[in-house]
């Protein structure tokens, strides 16, 4: 089959057989409609392959890049979006990305997440993430992530909020495949990933027991074994 002109060149530009400069200039040898679209198609090809001889090599590998990269969550084309776009809650966006690591707040949140959820599935984890993340940022806890999740701790057995720290049993950390995907969970939140899986939540128990302090908050939501609850007085004086 016989190319047209217009395809031909746009052949050679995406094949790097043509220069830059004649790449970004526009070519016509006919009023042939056809060959005015296809004049177009090599213009704007060759604007690209412009763009990407300029573009650094720091750019070009993020662009060819398989890892997640953080956006602008909640924006397309300058307008607001609506619902906001998330991080995928799989498996496999997860195994996708680079083995995560941090300071001491991500430690605390890792931790936190590998013995109260390593068993829930990925948006179940994500879901606690959020509950100890509103702690923190609620004048009605403590004010970083260690501080939630060790908040009670020396007190008694009951006087912890996270109940791992005061079973008496020693946090040895000894399924590592599942430490590493917690970890990973607790990089995004730790990054601003959007919390909208909890609708604000600020605590949340197993469906295995039925404590009254839950009759006094308002059910936000049940993901996996937990049920998820908000204090509408702490929403209403923050």
């Amino acid at each position: 089959m016989k190319l047209s002109l217009g395809v031909s060149l746009a052949l050679g530009i995406a094949l790097g057989g043509f220069s830059g400069a004649f790449a970004e200039g526009a070519f016509s040898s006919s009023n042939n409609p056809n060959d005015e679209v296809n004049v177009q198609i090599v213009t704007m090809l060759g604007q690209e392959v412009s763009a990407l001889r300029r573009a650094s090599g720091a750019r070009l590998g993020e662009l060819a890049s398989a890892e997640p990269k953080a956006v602008n969550r909640g924006w397309l084309f300058g307008r607001k979006k609506d619902p906001v776009q998330t991080f995928p809650h799989t498996e496999a966006s997860l195994a996708r990305m680079s083995t995560a690591s941090g300071g001491s707040e991500w430690q605390c949140l890792s931790e936190a997440l590998y013995f109260e959820a390593r068993g829930e599935s990925v948006e179940g984890q994500f879901a606690v993430a959020e509950v100890i993340l509103n702690r923190a940022d609620s004048s009605s806890f403590p004010n970083s992530v260690c501080g939630v999740v060790g908040q009670g701790t020396g007190n008694g057995r009951y006087a912890c909020q996270f109940s791992y720290n005061c079973d008496g049993r020693s946090e040895t950390i000894s399924e590592q495949a599942a430490y590493e995907q917690v970890g990973k969970v607790a990089r995004l939140m730790l990054n601003g990933e959007a919390r909208v899986l909890t609708k604000g939540a600020t605590y949340y128990h197993t469906t295995a027991v039925n404590p009254s302090w839950a009759r006094k908050f308002v059910n936000t939501a049940k993901i996996g074994v937990h049920k998820f609850y908000r204090d509408n007085r702490q929403v209403s004086s923050n």
